[in-house]
Order: C-alpha cells, then structure tokens, then sequence
C-alpha cells in the first residue's frame, strides 16, 4: 500500500492528489480514529482551504465527530487549542511550505502532537479498504465555530516571555508572514512582545503574491535587504502554516535554520544541562555547542513528529531541524514558528549581542547534497546492501545510515514518499564535503548494481 502521509501530514496538487472526495473519505477515516467526541478544523490561506475544509467537516461529522471551525490560524496555534482545551483531536488543512497549486492535511491527536507513524498506518489502511462505519441520523456530528485559537496562542506565548526586559530595548524586527497563517498572529505577538515592527507579506492571499510560502534563502532578497535598509536588530520569515521561522540577522544575511538552533541551544544550556533532540541531517554545529556546554545530542529519524515525540520521551529542553522548525517544550512538543520568533527575539535582549555575532561565533561546516532515483520498490533490498557495506564505519542507522568519519559525515537515507535516495554529507572544508557526499553516491550505485 502506497504511503499517503510523508514526513509531515498529507500534501498533494489539488484536484490530482487533493480533492474533495479524497477530504469526504479522509473525515470518514478519521471519524472511527478519533473515535467521536470534538474535533478542531483549522486552514491557512490557501485559495482551496474552503472546500477541502467542507469535505472533510462533512465526512467528520458523518462519522460521528463534532467538527470545532477555527478558521484561519497557525498549526501550531491548533495544536496548542486541542491539547489545552481537551479535544479529542486537529486537522489543520494546510500544505505548509508548498506552493500555492498544493493543499493537505495535518492529523493531531488529542495530546495536540502529530499523530504518530503507525497511527497513520491505520488511517492509510481505512482510506485503502473504504471500511467506513454507518452512522445513523440521530448520531451524527454537529459544527460549530470557534475562533478563539489565535488569541489562546499569542498569549500562552507572552505568558512564557520577558516582555518587560523585551520592551526596555524595543528591538526592530521585520516580519515577512508570506500571506499566510501568520498574518493573524505574529504581527500582534511581536508588538505586544515589545518590538518594533515592520512587516512584509502581511496579508492573507492564498496565491501567495509576494513570495513563495517556503522561507528559502532565494525566497526572501526583500527581507534580507528590508532589514538592512531600516536598521532592524533581525528578520523573521514564516512559511505558509506558520510553523517554522527563519531568521536573517543585522547584517541581512540568512540564518540557516541548524545555526539558529545552535544559536538557542547554546544560550539555553548555560549552566543547565539537557537533552537537544533533532534529526540525524543537522549540522554539526549544534552537536558543537551542545557537547561544549554540557548537554546531550539525541538523534532521530528525519521528520518533526518524530522530533517532537522523541522529545517528550526523553524530556528534551530544546528540538529543532535544519529547516527552521524550531521546538520549545515550555509550551508545547511541536514546530512552533511563533515561539521560535519570541524566543530568538528575547535571546538577543538578554544577552545584548547582535545576532550577526552570534552566528558568527559558532563552528562552521560545509554541505554538499545528492538525489538519487532508485527503481520503484527496491528501497529495502538497496538499504539491505549498502547496511553490508558499512558493516565496518562507525554508523547511526536510526534513519538510513549516518556515516561518520574525522572528516564529517554523511547520511544516506531512502525517501520517504518517492522512489529516491537522499545524501546528505557535512565536512569541514567544502572538499571534505563533495568527496563525503560521493561516497554516499557511490554506496547507492554500488547496491544497485
């Protein structure tokens, strides 16, 4: 059976992958996994959010599930909302980073994380099968609405900071919400966290005019130039459902999402040791920084559920991945774009350095990356020869297989949702890198044969 659920949620083009009877029988899946009770439903501002939100309220309904409309908010202001109000779970009908032709789904649990990796399996395995209970008239779900999620958000987030300390120096941001989910929450959190601020993108437009909704580097030359122009301590940059942030520091230039980790994790393990969880991609910059200050590195397999439930299980003070998902577990066990942004912004108050400094100050590593195209189902039996041909490294097989060498290192993992193998290899030098990385080439055409 074909994977419906990547690495976060559903995602697909919108009247190929996505349409509404695949949004109907997903509600009627989920009706029996939620098991009934109340079920919040929030978008970002996709131009298709409405009618695959429909859909999908009416198979939840049909299955017995009360459907709880949020309307436009932030996944993780869903997130927080479900666990904190007790709900039985969350859809967030969103397509996160991608563009605007794309639309899907992120499926909550009760606890307000990600559902886990076998739960998906059995709701994958309901979609196969089409086995959907009959629900009788008298039982089906009712719909109301709800649009308190967003202040809920913005102020459990200033409830956890120094909006005191924060509003004595008044830092300048500018704030780049690429029309998205965002635009309803960060403006107001930073001002009210004390800041100045300028914005970008501050609309909601599901076409997303101004930018794309994936805060990459290309994406984001008016931001950098933006903070240069008006003199601003740091940008902030979201993506469509507003669960990541990047930054791009005082001098305009883009932080990547690993340095920003490594930034946090430094500041937050001075004198308090703990546990930083993220995916076996990061750099090794925030292992750096987290062994020199004491702490431990946890590794796990690439994806924020995963980050995030590895965190709660070991009681982690910080999670992160390389593409700006940063996780704080003050507040909730999830990519948190919002918190991300009050946390960086109140780091610099207190520390009173620039955040161009402290980029700086970190290790630096160079990255190299390949794709490699594989023959449909032969992942496993390629997996199983290159296992054989590492048997003698030093390797982490947490998610394929980390490589590790005096040199760097180098991943080399199968894709979750297509027929590709993915290397990743960091070294010292950029040579270190290339010859790092077609090693990890050279592993997966060697099993092929």
């Amino acid at each position: 059976m074909a994977r419906l659920f990547g690495t976060n949620g559903i995602r697909g083009v919108v009247g190929r992958e996505i349409t509404a009877e695949f949004a109907l029988r997903l509600g009627r899946a989920l009706g029996p996994f939620f098991g009934g009770g109340t079920v919040a439903v929030g978008t970002d501002t996709r131009t298709t959010a409405d009618v695959l939100r429909e859909a999908l309220v009416a198979g939840l309904t049909a299955s017995g599930c009360d459907a709880l409309l949020l309307g436009v908010t932030p996944t993780p202001a869903l997130q927080l909302f479900v666990a904190r109000r007790r709900l039985r779970g969350g859809v967030a009908v969103t397509a996160s980073h991608n563009p605007p032709e794309y639309n899907g789904f992120k499926v909550v649990g009760g606890d307000g994380m990600d559902v886990s990796k076998s739960d998906e399996e059995g709701i994958e395995s309901s979609l196969a099968t089409m086995t959907f209970p009959e629900i009788a008239w008298d039982r089906c779900g009712r719909v109301q609405q709800d649009p308190g999620s967003n202040a809920l958000y913005v102020d459990a987030i200033l409830a956890l900071s120094d909006t005191a300390a924060v509003a004595r120096r008044k830092p300048k941001v500018v704030l780049d919400c690429a029309s998205g989910a965002a635009v309803h929450t960060s403006p107001e959190l930073l001002r009210r966290l004390g800041c100045s601020v300028t914005t970008l993108n501050g609309q909601p437009d599901g076409t997303f005019p101004g930018r794309l909704p994936e805060p990459r580097e290309e994406h984001l030359t008016e931001l950098c130039r933006t903070v240069v122009d008006v003199r601003a301590d740091l940008g902030i940059a979201h993506d469509g459902d507003a669960d990541r942030a990047v930054f791009i520091d005082d001098r305009g230039r883009f932080v990547h999402g690993d340095r920003a980790l490594a930034v946090v994790a430094r500041e937050r393990l001075r004198g308090k040791p703990g546990t930083v969880v993220t995916p076996v991609t990061s750099s090794s910059c925030v292992a750096d920084v987290v062994r020199e200050n004491g702490g431990a590195m946890d590794y796990t397999a690439v994806g924020s559920p995963i980050v995030s439930r590895r965190m709660k299980e070991v009681g982690a003070v910080l999670g992160g991945e390389e593409s700006g998902g940063l996780m704080f577990p003050e507040l909730q066990c999830a990519k948190d774009g919002g918190m991300a942004a009050a946390r960086m912004i109140e780091l610099l108050v207190v520390t009173g350095r620039n955040l161009s400094d402290l980029v700086d100050a970190l290790p630096t590593y160079s990255l190299a990356r390949r794709s490699l195209p594989v023959p449909a189902g032969s992942q496993e039996a390629v997996a199983t020869k290159i296992r054989e041909a590492v048997a003698g490294e030093k390797v982490l097989t947490v998610d394929g297989f980390r490589i590790e060498r005096p040199e760097g290192w180098v991943v080399v993992r199968p894709s979750g949702t297509e027929p590709l193998f993915r290397v990743y290899a960091e070294g010292r030098t950029p040579g270190d890198a290339e010859s790092l990385a077609a090693y990890g080439e050279g592993l997966v055409k060697a099993a092929l044969g």
